[in-house]
């Protein structure tokens, strides 16, 4: 069964996993947004600096899936230097339709400055129904708390980076956004499979999947689940697009949670010191480099 919905501060209802087309190249793009509703989804999510939002509006069309039954979210990238205004109706034009669901500042960095008078920007396109919802992407607790010291319209989501290898540094914002009813999105959810096998969050995280009889990335998705995060994934292969949504009948216990926490934590931890000792060593090479030319001026 596919994840449960979640309610957003705003009243609308959004579906817990939603099929992610980041770095999938334009020209197939169309076919996997395709396929991702096929299999089930009924959530994609792209954005503007992913330069495949006509692709992902094709495929949107051909799966027959009436517009109502399909949640589809897009972000403010600020490409080419375009106000968000202009940027909204670029993407509407791109993917076919006459609103998006969700839109998104995709980063702090882009409002230079004044995050206040991009935000009441993203209100004017939500009371003019270009967009259902607002919210924002990789904002930290003091984007958040800037924003909401004059937003009349709260953010439903933030999108962020969430895996067990950042779970320290997430925690405050996770929690933060808990108690102001700000739901977080989270992507790269799978990166301790993909990016960083061999790490502290194996043992535990396939421990429970051999328990449950299921996959590792399965158990990743669970853990994103029970951390109150709507998961945002993607694959350009059926079978795993399957698992990643029979992913929301898998309930991981406290201590699961916990015990992959830890190891995620214990993983940053191993991180922060490799970085320490590699910067020690460049800057030690740095020295030497240094002393040795100034040997070689005095002889």
């Amino acid at each position: 069964m596919p994840f449960d919905n979640v309610k957003l501060n705003d009243g609308r209802i959004i579906p817990g996993i939603g099929f992610g087309t980041w770095k999938i190249p334009r020209d197939v793009a169309g076919d996997q947004t395709q396929q991702a509703i096929e299999v089930g989804f009924d959530h994609i999510d792209t954005a503007q600096v992913y330069a495949n939002e006509e692709e992902a509006g094709r495929g949107l069309r051909d799966s027959g899936l009436k517009r109502e039954k399909v949640w589809v979210t897009t972000k403010w990238s600020g490409v080419g230097d375009k106000g968000v205004r202009e940027s909204c109706l670029e993407s509407l034009q791109k993917l076919g339709l006459d609103y998006v669901d969700l839109y998104l500042i995709h980063h702090p960095r882009l409002c230079k400055g004044d995050i206040e008078g991009t935000w009441a920007q993203f209100e004017l396109l939500k009371k003019e129904g270009l967009v259902k919802s607002i919210g924002v992407s990789n904002f930290t607790v003091d984007d958040l708390k800037t924003l909401l010291k004059t937003a009349k319209i709260k953010p439903v989501v933030n999108q962020i980076l969430l895996h067990p290898y950042v779970v320290t540094q997430q925690t405050p914002l996770l929690e933060f956004m808990q108690e102001h009813d700000i739901v977080p999105e989270g992507y790269s959810s799978l990166i301790p499979l993909t990016s960083k096998p061999g790490g502290p969050v194996d043992k535990p995280v396939q421990e429970i999947a051999d328990k449950y009889k299921v996959a590792p990335e399965q158990v990743l998705l669970a853990w994103s689940r029970a951390k109150g995060a709507i998961v945002i994934t993607t694959s350009s292969r059926k079978d795993r697009l399957e698992r990643y949504l029979a992913a929301g009948d898998i309930k991981l216990t406290d201590e699961q949670v916990e015990a992959i926490d830890k190891a995620g934590a214990k993983g940053e931890r191993d991180d922060k010191r490799k970085q320490k000792v590699v910067g020690i060593a460049k800057y030690g090479m740095l020295a030497a480099l240094g002393g040795w030319a100034v040997l070689k001026l005095v002889l």
